[in-house]
This record gives structure tokens, sequence and C-alpha cells, in this order.
């Protein structure tokens, strides 16, 4: 009798959304898979913080792309339902407040969106906002397509024709700023319409118009929420990854990743305790930048990573509220006076605005779960520039002097609400002084224009800051939508699913585009042997980007390649579709024949020209 054939192994870094998708892929491909988790908790940023009967998502907290979570759950063999996951939609959207007092309502439904619209931009409004929807349509569907599901393993990758033919519909080259300005009129529309380009931790002045996908997929298919919180769909992950067999192993560092020899073969990790677990394959679902210059030697590559353009961070709070908020919704949004000038704050000086734009989230006014009864649970996420390289001001601090990263303890003994606002531009990064800002700011803002004074009614505060995103995500700066996604971040420039070995190109040309360029150009000459077999990445500094929906499209494209490379069949290949079955009579698609309609229109013409020429 023929031996049986060995069962391959693979250990995942991490047990992020990517991770545990990751693994959950793998074991269904028959690997026996071990999760490594340094925290004593799932999830990574989409975990959750307690207190008393509260629940706070601690990063994410609107469900968006609710079809690349389907096809996630379908592809292992199940349901989000057939799991247990509840989700409920969120009407409306969004409140959004402005300055002046005006509130926008954001909303799926049309009928609410004519009325918002034509309020501001008049009656023709509402048709430039559907065309603006039929051309942020486009970008959702071509990216999906094009980009979302498809590797871009070299530059060659991006030399498909079925992609350069459509590069320009995208619009990648112009911000989404200057695209809503083709269709909105009025600044407020357009800040309505562009503040959404926070999600991918960029300035909607510099962000590509093709992120209009965003508010597409908010208008065209809602906003979502998992009853439970959203790190209600990771335990979903890890439960069918656990019926799978897969190991998670929590509290458990990695110290670093086992290579043979320079540029060789991965063998699996060494672990903070010394011990060593061996694997045919290693996925990385750490920071991608924390990787490269933590747990793998050091390189011209790890170091040009580490100069490349990040995107924001954040100082979030979550308050545990002994009353009612109705003046709040799910989600708001609060939009700074100075709207561009808040982004440079932002992106050009990495500081906090003295105005800052920032979300407000009270997951109990969907899912009374969220906060006891007759009290709210309140999350406020203000973004702010990343940690700079600065020694001076590395050591995080928290409120009550909490040492894990998150600070816990009662409003009074923060400052007060009425104490004046710091110039976060008196010592750039000050942290203390920033977070003080942030709070009073934001305490001061809502009171003004919804009416809502919640500082009465805070028991407890936790909050989350560079720093301790940094310490106990190992976000490299602080930055917690891992990398930029400018055009020269993304696609074949965004470091690749598959560990890269260096070059000594890395480095020479500086950390900007240039570099990147001749980056990509040179790899696809090196071939195969630009990759460290065995080791690959899955996250948001990894391709195809950051959001937990992209992230899970990414876990996808990670799995199938470690199944090509290994040899391996994948089992989702010809699994349930989930297509609608059609009546071949009721059904059938019969596009118009624009032919005719272009002859048509030749004749008439020259019809027209006949006529003129006998007058």
């Amino acid at each position: 009798m023929a031996e049986k054939s060995r069962q391959k192994t693979a250990v995942v870094i991490g047990a992020g959304v990517g991770g545990v998708a990751t693994a959950a892929r793998l074991a269904k491909a028959g690997y026996n898979v071990t999760v490594l988790e340094k925290n004593d908790f799932t999830g990574g940023r989409c975990s959750l913080l307690h207190y008393e009967g509260y629940r706070f998502d601690q990063g994410p907290s609107l469900l968006l792309l609710p079809e690349l979570f389907k096809q996630t759950f379908r592809e292992l063999g199940t349901t989000l339902e057939a799991e247990g996951v509840e989700l409920v939609k969120c009407e409306p959207n969004y409140n959004i407040w402005f300055q002046d007092g005006e509130r926008v309502q954001m909303s799926s439904d049309l009928a609410v969106m004519k009325h918002e619209v034509e309020k501001w931009e008049g009656k023709d409004g509402y048709e430039r906002y559907l065309q603006f929807l039929g051309e942020s349509h486009r970008h959702y569907e071509l990216a999906v397509e094009h980009v979302l599901l498809r590797n871009f393993t070299t530059l060659l990758s991006m030399l498909r024709w079925s992609f350069l033919s459509r590069i320009l519909d995208l619009h990648p080259f112009v911000s989404i700023w200057s695209r809503a300005s083709q269709y909105f009129w009025t600044e407020r529309m357009r800040r309505v319409f562009t503040f959404g380009s926070m999600y991918m931790g960029m300035s909607p002045f510099d962000a590509p118009g093709t992120y209009s996908l965003l508010q597409y997929t908010e208008l065209a298919e809602g906003i979502w929420y998992p009853i439970g919180g959203f790190h209600r769909v990771v335990r979903a992950l890890v439960e069918v990854g656990d019926r799978m067999g897969v190991v998670y192993r929590l509290s458990t560092g990695v110290k670093r990743i086992v290579v043979d020899g320079p540029g060789g073969r991965a063998r699996g990790v060494v672990l903070e305790c010394g011990e060593v677990v061996e694997a045919d394959v290693v996925v990385n679902n750490s920071d991608l930048v924390y990787a490269y210059t933590e747990l793998l030697p050091e390189s011209s590559y790890s170091a040009a990573l580490k100069k490349r353009e990040g995107s924001c961070s954040s100082i979030s709070f979550y308050w545990a509220l002994n009353g009612k908020v109705p003046e709040l919704q799910a989600h708001n949004i609060f939009l700074a006076e100075d709207y561009k000038e808040s982004f440079d704050s932002i992106f050009k000086k990495h500081l906090i605005p003295d105005q800052p734009s920032f979300y407000v989230n009270v997951p109990s006014r969907v899912d009374p779960s969220a906060a006891p009864e007759g009290c709210e649970s309140v999350v406020v996420l203000v973004p702010v520039g990343h940690l700079l390289d600065n020694p001076a001001t590395s050591s995080p601090t928290h409120l009550n002097g909490s040492p894990n990263g998150h600070a816990n303890g009662s409003i009074k003994s923060a400052p007060p609400s009425s104490q004046p606002g710091l110039e976060s531009s008196q010592d750039p990064q000050d942290w203390p002084a920033m977070i003080a800002l942030a709070r009073n700011t934001i305490l001061e803002t809502i009171k003004a224009r919804t009416g809502a004074d919640l500082a009465p009614l805070i028991i407890n505060e936790i909050s989350n800051s560079p720093h301790t995103w940094r310490s106990t995500f190992n976000l490299d700066k602080g930055a917690i939508l891992g990398l930029s996604h400018s055009f020269f971040n993304v696609l074949a420039f965004r470091p690749s699913t598959r560990a890269r070995k260096a070059h000594w190109v890395d480095g020479k040309l500086g950390s900007g585009v240039l570099e990147r360029i001749v980056q990509v150009i040179v790899d696809c000459f090196r071939g195969e042997s630009r990759d460290v077999k065995g080791l690959y990445f899955v996250g948001a500094s990894a391709h195809p980007g950051t959001g937990v929906p992209i992230v899970l499209a990414g876990a996808k494209l990670v799995a199938e390649q470690v199944l090509g490379d290994e040899g391996d069949d994948v089992p989702w290949s010809t699994g349930v579709s989930g297509k609608v079955v059609k009546n071949a009579k009721l059904d059938t698609v019969e596009k118009p024949d624009w032919n005719w309609w272009l002859a048509g229109g030749i004749v008439m013409v020259i019809l027209v020209m006949v006529l003129l020429g006998s007058l």
C-alpha cells in the first residue's frame, strides 16, 4: 500500500481578520494550520472593549461591501446566517453635522437623498447625484472585478488589456474631491460626498477618484451592523476554522520568522518563549512593515518600507454613558469648518487639527445589548497624524496611567470640557496636549451642534492613541490603516502578497515614486528569484489594501496563491456559486443593437445635409 502523503502545515502570525480568514481557507484545503496571536483575543483592531455591561467596537463599527463577506463564508461552505451572524441595516446611514448648525442625512433611500440633495443643489442637483452614483458604480464594479479579486504580483500584472483598457474609467490620477466637484456644485455637498476617504486613511484632496466606490456601497447597498459587535464576524470565522481543525494559540508572541540562508525558504517561526514552530508555509498577518523590520533580518527593503508614506492614526475614545442621547444616531459625522486645512494638518503636519472632523458611533442605538438599559455606549474616532520617529515623544500616555494600552478611569480625572483648547502646534506631537484638545473639542462640538451634553453622562472612559495602536497591535508609526493608498502605493506598487527579497536598488533612489517604479521594473526581470519561498503577507499593507472587506478579498488571494505555489487544488473554485438560477425565457439579457441606431443616425445626418443643400 502506498504511504499516505504527509499533511502540509501552515503557521499564521496574527489573528486579525486576514489571518483567521486565510487560516480557515487553508484548513479547508487540507492544511494543518496554527494561528499565533500576541494578544489574548482574536480580531486585531476588529476586537471588543468592555466595561461593566458596556461593549465597544475597538476598530471598525460599520460593515460595507457585504457581498465580500458573503463570498468568504460561502466559499468556506457556510453562510453568515448559519454561523449566527445577524446583520441589521442602519437607517439613516449617517447624520452629518456642520459648524453652522445644519445637518445632512445620508441614506440608501432614494427619496431621502432626493430631498437632501435638492435642498442644497437645486432641482437639477438630483440628476447630477444620480450621475455621480453611475460613475461610482463603475468604480465599484471595475475595482472588484479587476483589482480586489486579482493579484498584482509584478508590473506585468498591470499590463493586462482587460485592466489597462478600463484604468481611466477608474479615475486613479485625479482626486476624489475633483470628481465630486464635477457633480456637486456647493461646498457642503462636496464635503458630504468626499469625507469617506478617511476610511482609507487619506485626504479627499489626495485620494484617487476611484475611492468614490466607498460612497457608492453605502448609498446603494447600505451600512450594516452585526448584532453583538463587529467582532461577531471574526468570531464566526474563528469557529469555522476551529471546526476544520485550526489551532489558535493566544498570548503567543512571535520573535522572528525562520528563513533558510539569505533569501531562502521560510521554515517556521521562533516564539518569544524560544519555542520553534516549524511549518511548510508561513502567512504573516501582523503589520507588514513591522514584520519586515522586526521578524525578518534587517535589509535595504525593510529600511525602504519604513520610509514609505503611511496612513493616518487616530485618537479614539470609548465612553460609557449613564443616560440616553436621542440627538445622535448610530453613525454621526462632524465635519470641520476648515475642511481642507484639517486634512493638511493630519496628512502633511502629522498633527491633530485645532478643529478636527470626527466620527461618533452609538452602537446601542441599533443593538441594545451594547449598553445597559437606559444607557448608551459611545465610540469617538478622531483621525490624527501618525507617529514620527522622535524618541522624545515615544512613551505612551494614558488616562490614570494605565499600562495596558487602554486607559480606564472616570472622566472626572480628565481635564474638564470647559478647559480652553490646546494649540496642537505648540509642541509637535505632544500627545497629552493633543488628546486633551481632542476630548475637549469633541464634547464642545457635539453640544454646540446637536444640543447633547455628553460630559455629565460619562461614567467611564477608555482611550486609544497612536502609541497604544502601535504597542497593542505592532502598527508601524501607529498608522491604523497601514500604508497609504495613493496610486503608487497600490496594485503592483504595493508590497506583494509573496515576501520579497531585498535588492541593491532598494533605498538608492530615495523613498518616493521613482524608487517604486524602478523596483517593480527590476522585479519583472528578477522573476521568482525575488520571492522568499513559503512566506506570504495578508493584511492592510499588502495587496489589495485596507478595510475589512478588502482584507477578506486579500485572504482569498493569498490562500489561492499558497495552494497554487504548493501544487494543491483550490477547494472552493467549484463550490456553490451563489448565483440565482435564471429562466431562459424571462431572464435572457438582450442588449439594444446600437449599430442600427448608429446607422439610422448617419442616414438622418445625410438627409438633413441634402435638404439644407437643396434650399
